[in-house]
């Protein structure tokens, strides 16, 4: 079956996480996961991170400033919960491409 819509455009992502995974402790067993998408992480380190304001870090990710404000209020969302259930958290998948074309130094 086809997917209706209009295509996901690619978002920019500035550099790969140095860790792709994060995993509480104090939790026996095996804990669940929640995967963070590589434009949510992109988002949260251009955001929080580095402090830009939402139309800097959408134009960094070449992304409407709308769509910009979607990602990261889905990966404030994911985060807080994998934090509230004591879930790992996996950096990975996504539409994206890696550009280190004017890319900032942290």
């Amino acid at each position: 079956m086809t997917k209706l819509g209009r295509p996901k455009k690619y978002r920019i992502v500035r550099q790969d996480p140095k860790i792709s995974h994060f995993s509480p402790r104090g939790r026996p067993g095996r804990p669940d996961e929640t995967e963070l998408h590589m434009d949510e992480f992109e988002a949260l380190r251009l955001a929080d991170y580095m402090a830009r304001n939402q139309r800097e870090a959408a134009q960094s990710m070449r992304i409407s400033q709308q769509t910009f404000s979607r990602i990261l209020k889905k990966a404030h969302i994911k985060i807080a919960e994998a934090i509230v259930h004591g879930r790992i958290i996996k950096i990975q998948g996504g539409s994206y491409v890696v550009s280190h074309q004017g890319a900032e130094v942290c």
